[in-house]
């Protein structure tokens, strides 16, 4: 009567736009079963203890993830497996250690299905591009990568930040390096998807200039309701 559809709980950080949710699903009948690293852990247990806050209602089963990039196989998900990619990022404003980044603090993710070979690269966060991720890109299937910002300056632009996007940890689609030139790098087989995006962003507008620019590339927007085969 209090269950639901959700297998288990995978953070790729600890920001707070990430893991707020998490208190939504404290009325569950059972633990939340929760993977992430042992960073993420330590920052949703001590500077936003969410955790702590959730053993007071359905209670979380912990499991940890590497972030060396090794292979994982998560009994909550069977039929998959998980290789852990570390991203360089920063831990969120609220952490007990900000300004010192660890290399678990930002994850991206290959999902991997056996049965078919496929693999599903995974990152909301992603701030850098670089050789070797790259390569690791090239071996996907499908991709689906940080869209939050379309230009570097947009927050400043609209007035609501003072950030730019690389500050903020997130690659912006157009301009030199964007992330538009990375994509256009890998083969045009791969199935490439833009998530976690800013609602800021104008290729957000399905008849804009911006959205017509990635149709061009090859490069779709996510979407609920979107299906992904692999």
């Amino acid at each position: 009567m209090r269950d639901s559809g959700i297998a288990a709980v995978l953070l790729m950080d600890a920001q707070i736009d990430h893991v707020t949710g998490l208190i939504m699903l404290r009325e569950l009948g059972s633990k939340l079963p929760l993977l992430a690293t042992s960073e993420v852990f330590s920052d949703i247990s001590s500077g936003f203890p969410i955790t702590r806050i959730l053993s007071h209602y359905c209670g979380v089963g912990i499991a940890e993830l590497p972030s060396d990039g090794r292979t994982v196989v998560v009994d909550a998900l069977p039929g998959i497996e998980l290789q852990t990619v570390a991203i360089a990022s920063k831990p969120p404003p609220y952490s007990l250690i900000c300004g010192n980044p660890r290399a678990g603090d930002n994850l991206g993710l290959v999902i991997q299905n056996p049965a078919t070979g496929g693999h599903v690269f995974y990152a909301p966060g992603l701030g850098v591009v670089t050789p070797e991720l790259l390569t690791l890109m090239a071996s996907c299937s499908v991709l689906m990568v940080d869209g939050t910002f379309w230009t570097e300056d947009e927050m400043i632009a609209q007035g609501l930040s003072k950030k730019k996007a690389a500050e903020m940890g997130h690659l912006p689609q157009s301009g030199p390096g964007g992330m538009i030139e990375q994509l256009d790098r890998l083969p045009s087989s791969i199935r490439k998807i833009l998530i976690h995006i800013n609602n800021t962003n104008p290729m957000l507008i399905e008849d804009g200039a911006e959205r017509a620019e990635l149709t061009r590339h090859g490069i779709e927007v996510a979407h609920d309701g979107i299906d992904i085969v692999f």
